[in-house]
């Protein structure tokens, strides 16, 4: 009994007890950490934070990813000049008019005749309704070259000089002929107005989801995000893409109850004065007219002729058009499928997946009507949001259609059918039977660049992957394309936005060996109209263009025609 007094008595009794004390404490949380392991984890969906305050980069104590670094690049590379601020009193005397400008066909540099395969330059000099010199850049302009009675055309490229002067060059591809056309899509100060909406109106077009329960029914507004408390929301953000997408609980289901996603709306929020920078046949998609003659004759190429270009960098275009038939530029050798006899002897025994918007269903459409082997089998889902898929059991081929995830402003898709693409992929085996095709761009023009940006990026994956455990897959990118505009579509959908969209979309899928159908060239060099939704001649070299890809030519043994990567 001494001795164990002795023990507890200082200094050797207080370490022995602090020492026991440890050996209790060390205990416990051993067993807590056991005990929290064998528990189920829960992961938690936060709301997103305000467009304005979102942040490219996490904080600094974490190392950026490399989506996160590559989103400020993407956004840097679809900067815009600076356009004027717009005075309370505007004054719309002061903004560009297309019929005060005009253009002016430059002398060929070293002087003689044009000859194919020179360069021809354009000088676009903008002026006001007052006929005043502008002084800024800003201003959205398209320009091509063109033979009405040659049915050819070719895209041009525009230059902004940042002083209200513009370049327009084009290359000189086939002799006869040819006349020169600049549009004004939006004045700088129409760019303006566009750049403000989209800051502060980034949601100003809403959708609507359907939930059911038996007899019970209830609406509610979605949207890729929503200024409300998370117990407010129903989250369905998609594990596996990260996609956000929320919807306004209903009071009496479940969020488990939704059942269809449709458009709801869009939000109008422009003043009167604003509006008239929109103003079609005046200030809208207008064509300028010419200072003097704009129309040259080109003559055969001089041998030996080196190319000449400007000291302007410059895109070259993918192609043009010759007696309505589309020309690569980048080594493909274009086919004519103009029977159906044709087209199932190149797709014979495979199968070609379409996905995206309406777009890419007019591809599925125009199939089915061009093709009289190839028939529509009846899923018993709607013509406008699919699914779909057309069979020709002779030559077992198979296309199928399949609408992109939310935003989507189709009417009353059901959820069930409501898929992503990049997850669309990862189900996809691939093979050298297998084409893809993808267009995403039309439905993302009132949404944060972010938004898009991001869902290019989760493609993108996919398609690596898909490319990486299936080479042989043969996977196409189809473009952006200009489209007629009024007020409702420039706000919605103006090539202003669709110019930056189709940048974005190059870039991200540059270097991957995918195919692209330059859609915004084969409709800009066209001479029908601007439309979303591009004529049948347009569709048609398209699709030539599509089954070229799937069924080339048999190689030149004395010049490799290998697929190009894409940029």
């Amino acid at each position: 009994m001494k001795r164990l007094f002795r023990m507890f008595s200082l200094p050797n009794g207080f370490i022995f007890l602090f020492l026991a004390v440890g050996f209790l404490i060390f205990l416990f949380y051993s067993q807590q950490l056991v005990e929290s392991r064998n528990k189920p984890t829960t992961i938690s969906m936060a709301v997103p934070v305000k467009p304005d305050k979102l942040k490219t980069f996490p904080p600094s104590h974490q190392q950026p990813s490399k989506e996160a670094v590559e989103m400020d690049v993407l956004k840097n590379l679809i900067a815009w000049p600076s356009t004027p601020l717009l005075p309370i009193n505007l004054s719309w005397n002061d903004t560009s008019d297309p019929a005060h400008s005009s253009f002016t066909v430059l002398p060929k540099r070293g002087g003689g005749q044009w000859c194919v395969g020179d360069e021809l330059e354009v000088l676009i000099q903008i002026y006001n309704f007052q006929g005043k010199p502008k002084k800024s850049g800003g201003d959205v302009l398209l320009a091509r070259l063109h033979s009405p009675s040659l049915l050819a055309g070719v895209a041009g490229k525009v230059v902004d000089h940042l002083n209200g002067s513009y370049s327009a060059l084009f290359p000189l591809l086939w002799e006869g002929n040819v006349q020169v056309e600049v549009i004004l899509v939006h004045s700088s100060e129409a760019v303006t107005v566009l750049q403000q909406v989209s800051r502060l109106q980034p949601y100003r077009i809403f959708f609507r989801s359907l939930f059911r329960s038996g007899p019970l029914t209830e609406s509610t507004l979605c949207n890729v995000y929503i200024d409300a408390p998370q117990e407010q929301l129903c989250n369905y953000t998609d594990l596996y893409t990260g996609e956000p997408w929320f919807c306004y609980k209903p009071k009496k289901l479940s969020c488990d109850a939704r059942v269809t996603h449709a458009m709801g709306g869009f939000k109008k929020n422009i003043s009167r004065r604003e509006e008239m920078l929109f103003q079609r046949g005046i200030n809208l998609k207008v064509s300028i007219p010419p200072s003097s003659r704009y129309n040259i004759s080109v003559h055969p190429r001089v041998q030996e002729q080196t190319k000449r270009t400007s000291n302007i960098v410059r895109k070259e275009p993918s192609g043009y058009y010759y007696h309505g038939v589309w020309r690569p530029l980048d080594g493909t050798k274009l086919q004519q499928f103009n029977s159906s006899k044709a087209a199932s002897q190149c797709l014979r025994r495979k199968v070609l997946h379409l996905f995206g918007d309406s777009t890419i269903r007019q591809w599925f459409e125009y199939l089915i009507s061009s093709f009289s082997d190839l028939k529509k089998f009846d899923l018993h889902t709607s013509q406008q949001a699919g699914p779909l898929m057309a069979l020709d059991y002779t030559n077992n081929i198979m296309v199928t259609y399949r609408c992109h995830g939310p935003p989507i402003r189709f009417a009353n898709v059901p959820v069930s059918q409501l898929r992503y693409i990049a997850n669309e992929l990862d189900h996809i085996d691939g093979g050298p039977n297998t084409a893809i095709v993808i267009g995403i761009w039309s439905h993302f023009s009132t949404f944060p660049v972010d938004v898009y940006i991001r869902r290019l990026q989760s493609i993108r994956k996919a398609v690596v992957r898909l490319l990486s455990r299936a080479p042989d897959t043969l996977v196409v990118i189809r473009t952006a394309n200009p489209k007629a505009l009024t007020v409702y579509e420039t706000l919605t959908n103006s090539d202003w936005y669709s110019i930056q969209r189709d940048k974005l979309l190059r870039e991200v899928f540059k270097g991957l060996n995918v195919r692209l159908v330059d859609a915004w060239d084969m409709v800009l060099a066209h001479h029908l109209p601007h439309n979303l939704h591009p004529q049948p001649p347009i569709i048609k070299n398209m699709i030539d263009l599509l089954l070229s890809y799937i069924c080339p030519p048999p190689k030149d043994k004395t010049r490799e025609n290998q697929p190009k990567r894409l940029g």
